[in-house]
């Protein structure tokens, strides 16, 4: 988990800090079941470390609509 909640993790931090695959975090992001991620620039992005935590908290039970941030 993070220590500074306003980071942004970038695609390689979140499948590790997570255990998912790409396709798997994109097909849960589609679902909304994972949160979304931010566009840093044209082909840049990345996800909020809080929102990450909050999925980590309760990956199960988390959707996008529960978490206006996220």
């Amino acid at each position: 988990m993070s220590t500074n909640p306003d980071r942004i993790l970038r695609l390689k931090a979140v499948l590790d800090q997570t255990g998912l695959c790409r396709s798997t975090l994109y097909r849960k992001m589609a679902n909304g079941t994972f949160p979304k991620y931010v566009q840093l620039s044209t082909r840049c992005v990345g996800w909020r470390a809080s929102a990450v935590d909050d999925w980590l908290r309760n990956p199960m039970f988390y959707h996008v609509d529960d978490h206006p941030d996220g």
